[in-house]
């Protein structure tokens, strides 16, 4: 049966209250945009790092809007470490609606010389880290009964190639979009929605090493149409979109937030 919103139900189509969100790599600047964001539409949040003090600024900034925050050590790569912090949440807050996998890490290196423990430090980190915290998240939604979305966090690496030796990264993040779709195509009879995030490069300490050498920035930028590398607060509408029931009818699809890079 068909059922009109009214303008209330319209009206807040974005509210997070009563609402439990996960970043993983809480620490990091997505993870710390990330936790600003969904706070301020009212959801609470845990964050998550390897390093427990690392978390205590994005801790610090959700309470001081009254929300309610909890920091976890967690090895997104290792899962035990991801189950023992799922139990952790579900315990304190007695569910998971959210689930944003921030975690992650890069190594460039040409093709012909990339170190193979790095290439599968990458891979475990970036591509079995998101299925375990997507498998632990989905576990609890199942469990409950009740709906929630899970963001991944792609790359427009995923989709294409760049000269600057992304053979590990690049390569990683086309495996989490194709787990994004999968993951949406198994779990929509619990009406769990799936869905990624796409980012071009953007500021962050890793990659001002990148953005800072001038020839580097110039080779990125000529694939930016917008002429920019983004910021972390560039990713919240997004974030705050596939998070809500806004986008209730959205599952499965990977949201290019790269300044128009995707285009061409």
């Amino acid at each position: 049966m068909r059922v009109k919103m009214g303008l209330d139900e319209i009206k807040s189509m974005f509210d997070l209250n009563g609402k439990v969100a996960v970043i993983t790599g809480g620490s990091g600047g997505f993870g710390r945009a990330a936790a600003i964001g969904l706070t301020a539409y009212g959801s609470d949040v845990v964050v998550t790092s390897r390093t427990l003090s690392s978390l205590e600024e994005t801790v610090s900034e959700v309470e001081k809007q009254g929300a309610k925050a909890m920091a976890i050590s967690c090895d997104v790569t290792d899962a035990d470490s991801v189950s023992a912090m799922a139990k952790q949440v579900v315990d304190q807050f007695g569910k998971i609606d959210i689930m944003v996998t921030g975690a992650g890490i890069a190594a460039r290196h040409p093709a012909e010389e990339m170190p193979i423990d790095e290439w599968q430090k990458v891979m475990d980190a970036n591509v079995k880290g998101t299925m375990l915290c997507c498998q632990a998240a989905g576990k609890d939604m199942i469990k409950r009964g009740e709906p929630g979305s899970i963001i991944t966090v792609g790359s427009i690496r995923g989709f294409l190639g760049h000269p600057a030796g992304y053979t590990a990264y690049g390569t990683s993040k086309g495996a989490v979009h194709l787990l994004t779709k999968q993951l949406a195509c198994e779990w929509a009879k619990y009406q769990i929605r799936v869905n990624c995030i796409a980012p071009c490069i953007f500021w962050t300490p890793l990659t001002e090493p990148i953005l800072n050498d001038k020839e580097l920035y110039k080779i990125f930028m000529s694939r930016i149409p917008i002429g920019r590398a983004a910021e972390p607060e560039d990713f919240i509408g997004a974030l705050i979109y596939l998070a809500s029931p806004a986008s209730n009818m959205m599952t499965g699809h990977i949201m290019s937030v790269d300044g128009g890079a995707a285009a061409g």
